[in-house]
């Protein structure tokens, strides 16, 4: 019995000795200094030192920066590999990034299939982005590729106007083409005809989809912007 007790009381004290180290480590250090310096309602995520230069990576949300040991310095940009040219930077906000693609709601997409379909991606899209309009036509000098559209009414009240007549059509990735490509305006939608408007905006607040046309390919990455042909088809190409 005191030999258990014994270990018991030797636990206890490593427990606790551990967690006094977490509470004094440099991670919980940084955080409490920057979090009140960089605005109200600002939340930091995580902090954790990286493997170069003695940085801290700082997270917020789906965005990274670095700081050094103290907190006392903010460092924005990238870090690039000097021999192999990698952006580590730019893979690790892939990484905290990804999404799970299988999760998506697409029965609240457009779906649109050229040839064989095989290579898939997700795209959200305001019908009055002018980014948007240049990535739909690169999207139809494509082939064998299957592109779920969400509507994503960011820009302004008659966007979410377009949409639900868009999504109100008999053919509704051809009234989507029809705008986007040849400026041709849907008909207008009947009075009892519902949209899922309001859960493609939830759906994309929660994935952070801060502009569009935003990108997502079935191994979770995202590219945000309007890419060109060569840059979608190297990218799909690399998934396997």
């Amino acid at each position: 019995m005191i030999k258990l007790t014994r270990i018991a009381a030797v636990l206890a004290f490593g427990f606790a000795a551990a967690g006094a180290a977490a509470q004094n480590s440099p991670e919980v250090a940084i955080k409490k200094a920057l979090e009140p310096r960089l605005g109200e309602g600002v939340k930091i995520d995580s902090v954790t030192k990286t493997p170069y230069a003695g940085l801290y990576e700082v997270r917020i949300a789906g965005d990274i920066f670095y700081t050094d040991a103290k907190g006392d310095y903010m460092f924005l940009g990238r870090v690039v590999n000097t021999k192999t040219f990698e952006d580590y930077t730019r893979a690790r906000i892939d990484e905290i990034n990804k999404i799970r693609f299988a999760d998506l709601p697409l029965d609240s997409a457009l779906k649109m299939v050229k040839g064989n379909g095989k290579r898939v991606i997700a795209v959200f899209e305001d019908p009055n982005c002018g980014y948007c309009k240049r990535f739909r036509q690169t999207l139809n000098e494509m082939d064998n590729v299957t592109v779920y559209t969400f509507m994503y009414n960011i820009l302004s009240e008659d966007s979410v106007t377009k949409s639900r007549n868009i999504w109100c059509s008999s053919d509704r990735a051809k009234a989507w083409d029809d705008w986007m490509i040849r400026n041709r305006q849907p008909e207008a939608a009947p009075a009892n005809c519902s949209t899922p408007h309001e859960k493609v905006f939830a759906l994309g607040q929660k994935l952070r989809v801060t502009g569009t046309p935003t990108i997502f390919f079935t191994d979770g990455t995202r590219i945000p912007g309007a890419v060109d042909a060569k840059a979608l088809e190297a990218k799909l190409a690399s998934i396997k």
